[in-house]
């Protein structure tokens, strides 16, 4: 029995927060929730997250504040998506900088969503 892959999800919006939620348990992942960047912090600290899919803009610590935290202070290789708006180029930009793997917008496809993890964690291999 393989153990189950742990997904952080950082989003303050509850109603895409419960979507990705729904999502990715109905495709096996186990799922932990942040309404903020300070609880995500507090996850990704205990060291069991397998994967980061944080917003940008979430109070407390912003999603780009997260991505520098697990790349410099934890120096984890955990793959991290990022969700963002249709329109923040720039921030997107920035985030990669910052070593995000990869980005989907809001509202996002389920299909979507799946195919880039998959496509992330099979790289980090």
């Amino acid at each position: 029995m393989t153990e189950p892959i742990n997904i952080l999800i950082c989003e303050d919006d509850y109603l895409t927060l419960k979507a990705l939620e729904h999502t990715l348990r109905n495709a096996g992942y186990s799922i932990f929730l942040a309404k903020d960047g300070k609880e995500a912090r507090e996850l990704l600290s205990r060291g069991n997250i397998h994967v980061l899919l944080t917003d940008i803009h979430v109070p407390y610590f912003s999603g780009l504040e997260l991505i520098r935290y697990v790349r410099e202070e934890l120096d984890s290789p955990i793959p991290v998506l990022v969700l963002s708006r249709v329109g923040l180029e720039d921030t997107i930009m920035h985030a990669f900088e910052l070593g995000a793997n990869d980005y989907i917008t809001k509202p996002f496809n389920p299909g979507d969503l799946l195919l880039r993890l998959k496509k992330m964690m099979s790289q980090e291999k």
